[in-house]
């Protein structure tokens, strides 16, 4: 069973993505990561190997490009507006069951959504800390998200105590946020919020914090 799934809307930075799911794959091995497209054999019920693998992965990485949340269809509907959209029921699975969800947006200027613009069901996404491969540091960022993701699995593997646990440090792929100044006598691990002009989130920590990514 892959450990790791990959969420993404097929017309959505597509070739950034491939490049995701070929650097997870270099680094953890093609069986580890659930693909669609890759990992569903022809004939099978799709539909029923979405819901079991977005069920049980231990992390799915939600590929958020410039295109993922306004995307729409032939009528003009919002695709995530349909309770049928399949990224809104495998991100509405996974957040179900109890899965560690990482936003993982694609590109520099690429923003977490916020949580009004999305369904309900799925509108912990953007309290969710998130990484960042960034297009012009693409090499270093694919490096760091696969760090990021080995070191997310091999703490699933290994904690026994998730209230103490920092999590690791994701280096460069986690985009650090703007304007917000550091507390005056921080706690070991700081989680902060920033509002980005232009909408969505940005997280950052000071240069002495860890970022938490539970």
């Amino acid at each position: 069973m892959p450990r790791v799934f990959l969420s993404f809307r097929k017309p959505d930075s597509r070739w950034m993505r491939d490049r995701v799911y070929r650097a997870l794959c270099d680094r953890l091995g093609a069986d580890e990561i659930f693909k669609s497209g890759q990992s569903i054999p022809p004939g099978a019920d799709f539909a029923e190997i979405l819901r079991r693998q977005a069920a049980e992965c231990e992390l799915m990485c939600v590929l958020i490009g410039p295109g993922w949340l306004d995307a729409r269809g032939e009528d003009g509907v919002r695709l995530l507006d349909r309770a049928h959209d399949w990224v809104r029921v495998e991100i509405a699975t996974a957040l179900r069951a109890g899965n560690r969800v990482v936003p993982v947006l694609l590109g520099d200027a690429t923003m977490l959504p916020e949580a009004s613009a999305l369904p309900a069901e799925i509108a912990k996404l953007a309290r969710l800390q998130f990484l960042r491969v960034p297009e012009t540091h693409l090499p270093g960022g694919l490096a760091h998200l696969g760090d990021a993701v080995a070191a997310l699995l091999s703490d699933t593997d290994t904690d026994t105590d998730t209230d103490t646990d920092t999590g690791p440090d994701t280096g460069p792929a986690v985009e650090a946020g703007r304007g917000t100044a550091p507390a005056a006598d921080p706690e070991p691990s700081v989680t902060m919020t920033a509002h980005v002009s232009g909408g969505g989130s940005a997280y950052q920590a000071a240069r002495d914090q860890t970022i938490r990514l539970a």
